[in-house]
């Protein structure tokens, strides 16, 4: 059918405020790339707009000589990939016999997994927990209290519900048994969703801040979120970095450059990553959002 006029201005302006969005989105960030770049005198002289002043790479080489990022990066890959693996196995076994309909107390289950959604888990009963069960001071304390999202697992049911049943009648007469099914022709049918609650799980676990300071004491164990916001607050430790030997740097290093360096550390896997997964991203949230 051929658009009417007032479609055509709809989409024109709904494209226009929708690129304005993503503009404004994009600015702040060209900016910090653009100021991790540039040289002490540009971004102490207010120079520094989304293109990089001084062209030079000081900040990131203090960055890896004076702070334990590497150390921070190794800990953040640790807690991101270990935790996105229980938790997305634990969300699988939750919501596959949930979107049964012969499992017969499945919406008592139900209901009591959405009462959950209703209360954010309290900081320090889950810290008196975790000291109760002798987790504090490793990464369990970080996966096991947040180990399944109550929405990604009613999403991941949703999608499961919607699976045809004759496709599920047809195995289970040529003898597939109930894991059969699920591993074999559930799941390789549910990609799409499953890698949005991948990419959901993926970015709460890389970006955890308050639990890791609330349950990791070794400074060893903390992570890049960690790091970043220290870097922030702590001045004491620019000062280290513009203490290097001179051999080691070619000039001072400003807060804003060092803070936008360990900002572009943080942001760059999940920038590498997201591509790969973007075309999944909305397919997956819409088709397991069909049914409630």
């Amino acid at each position: 059918m051929k658009p009417s006029f007032g479609d055509k201005v709809f989409y024109i302006v709904n494209s226009t405020l929708l690129i304005l969005i993503g503009i404004s989105c994009l600015i702040p960030l060209l900016n910090i790339v653009s100021v991790s770049f540039s040289s002490y005198g540009a971004i102490a002289s207010g120079f520094v707009g989304i293109w990089p002043v001084g062209f030079n790479l000081d900040s990131y080489s203090a960055l890896m000589k004076g702070t334990p990022i590497i150390e921070s990066f190794k800990n953040s890959l640790i807690i991101t990939l270990v935790g996105v693996t229980f938790s997305m196995l634990f969300t699988i076994l939750a919501a596959y016999p949930l979107s049964r309909s012969y499992f017969y107390t499945r919406r008592l289950f139900t209901l009591a997994i959405v009462f959950t959604m209703l209360f954010g888990l309290p900081t320090i009963p889950a810290f008196l927990v975790n000291r109760s069960l002798g987790i504090l001071d490793t990464y369990w304390a970080l996966w096991l209290p947040g180990l399944v999202s109550a929405y990604n697992m009613l999403v991941l049911k949703s999608f499961f519900e919607n699976v045809p049943v004759e496709m599920e009648e047809a195995a289970q007469i040529d003898g597939c048994s109930e894991w059969r099914l699920l591993w074999q022709i559930i799941l390789p049918l549910s990609l799409p969703v499953l890698a949005t609650l991948t990419l959901f799980y993926g970015v709460g676990y890389w970006n955890v801040f308050q639990s890791v300071l609330i349950n990791i004491n070794d400074s060893s164990k903390f992570n890049l979120a960690v790091l970043v916001q220290g870097m922030v607050a702590n001045q004491s430790l620019l000062q280290s970095m513009n203490n290097l030997q001179p051999h080691e740097i070619e000039e001072l290093i400003t807060p804003a450059s060092i803070r936008s360096a360990g900002v572009v550390v943080m942001l760059v896997p999940l920038l590498v990553i997201y591509p790969f997964v973007q075309k999944y991203f909305v397919k997956g949230v819409m088709i397991g959002a069909i049914k409630g």
